[in-house]
């Protein structure tokens, strides 16, 4: 069998991969890529988020924190996080961008640079701003507390085409209509037209970066391969990528591989009221903070729900009080605070060569989170709610840092290029760049950097 030798192999399907596989197709690169989880048609999603959690992430969507004290949450599905995420699409501020430049001595992070890059992405998605008629009473609670309490609120922007009705409560469980703009209803079936390659179901186990091509190990369906290529991009996500990494053996000459991950902490915070409030129906989420006193105290707010299951699973009661307010569930609202954090975490292999992800919630974050509480506490009271019930339970699903783009190899992993230091074949596109925290959602910017990375790989090659 003849030896193929793609120009690119891309490790993983999501954020960072999706548009990088469309850019590099389209201008007649011969790309692979590779995908841990299976292909799902629209039809075949699951209808619940048990479920969801079990099939289309991993470990069931349960990658505990070292104290256990928060739960990860990454996709393996072709799609990535892109299938399980609500598809909220913001660009970063200038606040944001400037504590990069900080840590990383990039110049180019800003937003007036980055702007091209956003527009180019933004011009291929399906954009739509929640309107006051698609809101739900959750979403309409959460609105007149804070006009009462003179918070700044907006509505949010999601990536979607055609939500008709907006019944749907399973969003972060795939997308049966193929509305929500995930990497699998936009840029992946692109780069399919103009070319690309894709395996599922394929464990990547190792990475070789030779002088004049890559050579990536990997399991499919019992059996072990080696694929070829140029160069190979990892876009595995900000845990997957660090993993493969360190499992490469490259920790010993990147000193910051494993450093400087970040998470998002958030805590939903539901409350009964005397009166259905029905957040399972219309759009689920479509308000978020806008109030420069959050941004400065490090939460920001957003209307959030849960299917019955999740609802069941984060409620802090048990036995026959849990039974009497999931019995209630009509009569639920929720308000969620996402912590922007400050404590790194660290990503590592113990002696077993185990991963292990150490992210304590530190102190700064700890009071972040009260101070969004208290808010979430005070928009409860003035609109009437009857008893509040707060989650103990952390979970993220915004997974940041681990090889981190920056200028010294003692500081970051991935040069200004996408290229780790001193393997100028291996590249990094996806959310494990990430310097710090941005404190907002981060799937938009991921892709944009993946534009500014077709466009370096481009020249490059």
């Amino acid at each position: 069998m003849k030896k193929i030798i793609y120009d690119a192999i891309i490790v993983g399907s999501g954020a960072g991969a999706g548009p990088l596989a469309y850019y590099l197709c389209r201008a007649g690169k011969q790309v692979l890529m590779l995908e841990a989880g299976r292909a799902w048609r629209a039809e075949e999603y699951p209808d619940n988020e048990l479920d969801a959690n079990r099939l289309l992430a991993w470990n069931g969507g349960m990658d505990p924190t070292q104290d256990a004290n928060t739960i990860m949450i990454r996709g393996k599905a072709l799609g990535g996080g892109t299938v399980l995420n609500q598809a909220l699409l913001d660009r970063f501020d200038e606040e944001a961008f400037a504590a990069w430049a900080s840590f990383s001595g990039i110049k180019s992070f800003n937003t007036k640079a980055m702007a091209a890059h956003y527009d180019a992405v933004e011009e291929e998605l399906a954009l739509h701003t929640i309107t006051a008629e698609e809101r739900n009473r959750n979403a309409d609670l959460y609105v007149e507390g804070f006009e009462k309490l003179g918070y700044g609120w907006t509505p949010l922007r999601r990536g979607q085409s055609h939500c008709d009705g907006f019944d749907c409560i399973q969003c972060l469980g795939g997308c049966q209509r193929q509305s929500k703009q995930s990497m699998v209803n936009n840029f992946l079936p692109k780069a399919v037209e103009h070319g690309l390659e894709i395996l599922t179901q394929c464990h990547v186990k190792g990475v070789v970066h030779g002088a004049h091509q890559v050579a990536v190990q990997a399991e499919h369906q019992g059996e072990f391969h080696t694929f070829y290529a140029k160069r190979c991009v990892l876009a595995a996500g900000a845990i997957g990528t660090t993993e493969l990494l360190l499992k490469s053996g490259y920790g010993s000459q990147l000193p910051a591989l494993g450093q400087g991950f970040y998470c998002h902490p958030q805590m939903m915070t539901m409350a009964l009221y005397q009166d259905p409030v029905d957040a399972h129906k219309k759009s689920f989420q479509g308000v978020k903070s806008d109030e420069p006193r959050f941004r400065e105290q490090g939460f920001k707010l957003e209307n959030v729900f849960a299917g019955p299951v999740g609802a069941a699973f984060l409620l802090p009661h048990l036995g026959l009080e849990h039974q009497n307010i999931m019995a209630r569930y009509r009569h639920l609202a929720c308000i969620e605070v996402a912590v922007r954090d400050v404590t790194p975490g660290r990503i590592y292999l113990n002696r077993k060569k185990r991963l292990v992800i150490n992210k304590p919630l530190g102190q700064p974050e700890k009071e972040r989170r009260n101070a969004g509480l208290a808010v979430i506490r005070e928009v409860y009271a003035a609109t009437g709610a009857e008893r509040v019930l707060e989650s103990p339970i952390n979970i993220s699903v915004h997974l940041m840092g681990g090889a981190s783009q920056g200028i010294t190899k003692q500081t970051s992993v991935v040069n200004p290029e996408f290229q780790v230091h001193g393997l100028p074949r291996l590249s990094v596109v996806d959310a494990s760049l990430f310097p710090s925290a941005p404190g907002i959602n981060p799937s938009l910017t991921i892709m944009a950097l993946s534009h500014q990375a077709a466009e370096q790989l481009l020249a490059n090659a």
